[in-house]
């Protein structure tokens, strides 16, 4: 039988046990859906009910970018979105933080403003009731410095897999979204965009469960 998004909503809730939180991480190239696979998965998740409060919180990895002003201190500004443009380390210790310490208070993850492409601090709230936490990123699959760190404190990683020319277009579509001329976008997404896709596509076989597109919600921009 073809995986649906049912079944997937059946693994997730399956994932946190009793007196511990789960962490679900949700990776794949820029531009193959993981953010809007990441936001259909809470909303449905938490649209089942529970007692105190969502219980199903959402913490993309994005929130870890380095600023731009550390970027152009390192040089590393025309490539941003690549792995070592990460706080690769803080967001391991963020996840570990989830999973591990005692849930009787609210947990602030850093998010990130699209607009002005820019972490933003404090920005993302986990509260009490969460028992499941969806994040999501390129490198979470990564066997590379820091990020082995992050993959050691995922329950389970889903990898979203998508035709290569459906990924791009919706990744140029973001670049223009945010302010990209034509031109700029579409060198972007051949460019730096590219080659973070191609290492992130080498990690595939290190995921729990590949994710066709069939089995993902409405497409858009997004992941």
């Amino acid at each position: 039988m073809p995986l649906t998004f049912d079944d997937l909503l059946s693994r997730a809730r399956a994932l946190p046990r009793a007196g511990r939180r789960a962490v679900l991480g949700v990776t794949g190239s820029p531009g193959a859906g993981k953010t809007t696979l990441a936001g259909h998965l809470v909303r449905a998740l938490n649209g089942d009910g529970g007692p105190g409060g969502p219980w199903v919180a959402h913490v993309p990895m994005d929130g870890f970018h380095l600023a731009d002003t550390e970027l152009d201190r390192l040089g590393r500004r025309d490539r941003k979105g690549a792995p070592d443009t990460f706080d690769a380390a803080g967001y391991a210790a963020l996840l570990r933080r989830l999973r591990e310490e005692p849930y009787d208070e609210v947990v602030y993850a850093p998010g990130f403003e699209r607009v002005l492409e820019q972490p933003v601090a404090g920005a993302v709230p986990v509260p009490p009731t969460a028992r499941l936490v969806v994040t999501e990123g390129n490198y979470l699959l990564l066997d590379d410095g820091a990020w082995t760190r992050v993959r050691a404190q995922l329950d389970e990683v889903w990898f979203c897999e998508l035709d290569e020319a459906e990924r791009v277009r919706r990744l140029v579509a973001r670049h223009e979204e945010f302010g990209k001329s034509h031109d700029e976008a579409v060198a972007w997404a051949l460019g730096t965009d590219q080659r973070n896709a191609e290492r992130v596509a080498a990690t595939r076989d290190r995921a729990d469960l590949v994710i066709p597109p069939a089995a993902l919600p409405c497409p858009d921009a997004r992941g």
